[in-house]
């Protein structure tokens, strides 16, 4: 996968990945239009298919609801990387098949607009921008297996 970075800070938590007042409509599409809304209003009109979010540490802390990583995948996002991810967060992604990253590197060196390219299958990031290339563990199997299905539940 490959897009552009929108990067953010440390502690990004589910609140402000969407703001819990849209939470009414809990279909993607109208989480999506709000994505990102209370840290970066110009989110939505900004991110194209297939483009990455990067940040720094504990991206996903807050509330357990899935509709954060729901929001963030239905808005074209491909991936998310971060120095670290909130567990509960981290897992939620994989359950709906959005592939999640930890590379404390990449993320540092990451500044918005980058283009990035991401390879699941060897835990590659290259940062194409900067000529920037990291290593992570690759996902076994059956994670690359849910993620390549769409999610957890679908078959």
């Amino acid at each position: 996968m490959k897009g552009f970075v929108h990067k953010y800070k440390d502690n990004v938590n589910t609140d402000e990945i969407i703001p819990a007042r849209y939470l009414n409509d809990s279909s993607p599409a109208a989480l999506a239009a709000h994505c990102m809304e209370d840290i970066d209003r110009d989110f939505v009109k900004k991110v194209h298919a297939g483009d990455i979010i990067v940040a720094e540490k504990n991206f996903g802390c807050g509330s357990s609801r899935e509709h954060a990583p729901i929001s963030i995948k239905a808005s074209g996002v491909s991936c998310v990387i971060a120095c670290d991810f909130a567990r509960i967060f981290f897992r939620n992604c994989i359950n709906i098949g959005l592939p999640i990253l930890e590379c404390p590197e990449a993320a540092k060196d990451a500044e918005n607009g980058d283009e990035m390219e991401v390879d699941l299958v060897t835990g590659s990031i290259k940062n194409l921008t900067k000529g920037k290339e990291y290593s992570v563990p690759p996902f076994p199997p059956e994670i690359r297996a849910i993620i390549a299905r769409g999610g957890l539940l679908n078959k």
